[in-house]
């Protein structure tokens, strides 16, 4: 099988220090947000070589990947997920999309996220109803929440803010750090596009809001206007 031969390419592409090091970066101990998960200790770039090397993957073959036990096998089959998107027709990028959905359990760490959620379900959703965006939103599971906010960055890049703004604050409450920074990452970009709908959103919403969240999402304002948002 296919995916057999991607798992013996990534395999040997694996550095005992990189693995150690990724344990410590992605919060691996009990506990922590990415309890439990595996690493090869393979960099980002070579993943993506391995990616463009299979991206005629099938998505049964695929599915094999996402639901390996190595971190960096998911997100390479992620990487050949989002490339095969960026290809398709009409059809097969709603099949894709229906494919992330049902396999979004195994999209668990923030660069599984980071990596796919916008390029694939975002897109695809762009013209669509986006209430399984809201329902994600609302899920007591931490990375489908995370997939709800950075999906949007798809149709910020078309300049569409509502749904960012809705799910933003949706997301006010929420008590993981993970999702603080992602919000505020949003309604970042929101603003790097449209200041006054950021400046609308903070006006509302700035002393509620975790301070990590504010301090992502006012990171590009000027100094004195970073101080009157941090002083609220």
């Amino acid at each position: 099988m296919q995916a057999k031969l991607v798992i013996n390419d990534l395999k040997k592409l694996g550095t005992f220090k990189r693995a150690e090091a990724s344990k410590w970066f992605f919060k691996t101990k009990k506990g922590q947000y990415g309890y439990g998960d595996v690493f090869w200790g393979i960099s980002a770039p070579d993943q993506r070589k391995i990616a463009k090397q299979y991206q005629d993957l099938s998505l049964q073959e695929i599915s094999l990947l996402l639901n390996n036990k190595v971190h960096e096998v998911r997100l390479t089959g992620l990487f050949i997920l989002v490339l095969q998107f960026k290809k398709a027709d009409k059809l097969q990028k709603e099949k894709i999309a229906k494919f992330y959905l049902k396999y979004k359990n195994f999209v668990n760490n923030w660069d599984l996220v980071d990596s796919s959620a916008s390029y694939i379900l975002g897109e695809y959703l762009n013209d669509k109803n986006k209430n399984v965006l809201y329902k994600l939103a609302k899920s007591k599971n931490l990375w489908h929440r995370r997939i709800a906010i950075i999906s949007t960055f798809a149709f910020i890049r078309q300049n569409q803010f509502e749904d960012t703004l809705k799910i933003s604050q949706i997301l006010l409450d929420d008590s993981h750090d993970l999702i603080h920074k992602a919000v505020g990452w949003a309604l970042r970009e929101v603003g790097k596009k449209d200041m006054e709908k950021e400046e609308e959103f903070l006006g509302k919403y700035a002393k509620v809001m975790p301070r990590t969240m504010l301090r992502y999402a006012i990171e590009k304002f000027k100094e004195p206007k970073r101080k009157k948002y941090l002083s609220l």
